[in-house]
């Protein structure tokens, strides 16, 4: 009888424990959903920095994605060999921000028009791409393309890849927070004044 007093007790702990640290809850007690967008623009240190502070965003990571190998590690990206892109992986809550707003800013931080290459880096690693998960953001994606471009505040045309998103591998610890580490590090993003 002990045991089982015991056993029941750890599991009506267990429970208040749980709700406790459980998955955030909004006001209808209901888990937040959130959205995931994968986006490619060069380096991916400054496209972090300046997505994380966007409202809605909960978390940004840096990785590889739209290669043909299987394996995602710098020194092997960094060749230009494997096809992937130097990418971020935004998560996000879609009560605060839309994909469309975060792609419209995305085409404000970086160049679309310079194939494989921000700044000074060069190769195709650094494209420009929207790895889209879904046929939602696949449209969404075209629409946002077709209205940056018809706009004419890039003065070239957009050469973006608009592709479907396939496999994720997360970028090394040191790639992660990279200029919030480093204040003065390399970064050749900045937020353009323009309208789309």
């Amino acid at each position: 009888m002990k045991a089982l007093s015991f056993l029941c007790a750890f599991i009506f702990m267990n429970g208040i424990l749980e709700a406790k640290v459980g998955p955030k809850m909004d006001t209808n007690n209901s888990a937040v959903k959130t959205e995931i967008a994968t986006l490619a623009g060069g380096c991916f240190w400054g496209m972090e920095e300046l997505l994380r502070t966007r409202p809605g965003v909960i978390d940004v990571e840096n990785g590889y994605t739209g290669g043909k190998s299987d394996s995602g590690i710098y020194e092997l990206v960094k060749t230009g060999l494997t096809g992937h892109a130097e990418s971020v992986q935004i998560k996000f809550d879609p009560t605060k921000t839309s994909y469309e707003d975060i792609l419209l800013f995305f085409f404000k931080i970086h160049d679309p028009t310079t194939k494989n290459q921000q700044g000074n880096d060069i190769g195709t690693q650094y494209r420009s791409a929207i790895f889209y998960h879904d046929e939602k953001q696949h449209q969404t994606a075209d629409k946002v393309k077709a209205r940056v471009e018809k706009s004419g505040a890039w003065k070239k045309p957009v050469v973006t890849e608009v592709v479907p998103f396939t496999k994720w591998f997360k970028a090394e610890d040191f790639h992660q927070d990279y200029l919030e580490k480093n204040p003065g590090g390399y970064t050749c993003h900045s937020i353009r004044r323009i309208d789309f």
